[in-house]
């Protein structure tokens, strides 16, 4: 089965503390039926590290996943959150928006 949403894709998050922001999906997570995405400079938490060898501590900044149904892709060609749906072109499914129509893949 193809994701509506997949790895390097940019997105608006739609709910939450972070409503509004735009960012690069950095990886997909999926572990049954709960699907989550780590987004760039989204759900930013500070990690407080202790030194080891070879390394350094301190405050580490640390993206979490947030809920895949939290997030929608953006229109390549009105830069708005649209749906996704997927059509054939010469024999390859591919993914376009339904706002605009632009072709995503």
């Amino acid at each position: 089965m193809s994701a509506k949403i997949r790895s390097a894709d940019d997105v608006i998050v739609l709910t939450g503390k972070d409503c509004g922001k735009i960012g690069k999906v950095i990886r997909v997570v999926t572990c049954g039926a709960k699907k989550k995405v780590v987004v760039s400079g989204v759900n930013v938490n500070k990690k407080h590290t202790k030194p080891k060898a070879g390394s350094s501590g301190g405050i580490l900044n640390k993206e979490l996943a947030i809920d895949i149904s939290n997030v929608a892709i953006l229109d390549p060609k009105y830069k708005a959150p649209t749906k996704v749906g997927f059509k054939v072109i010469d024999g390859k499914k591919v993914r376009f928006a339904k706002v605009s129509g632009e072709v995503i893949d």
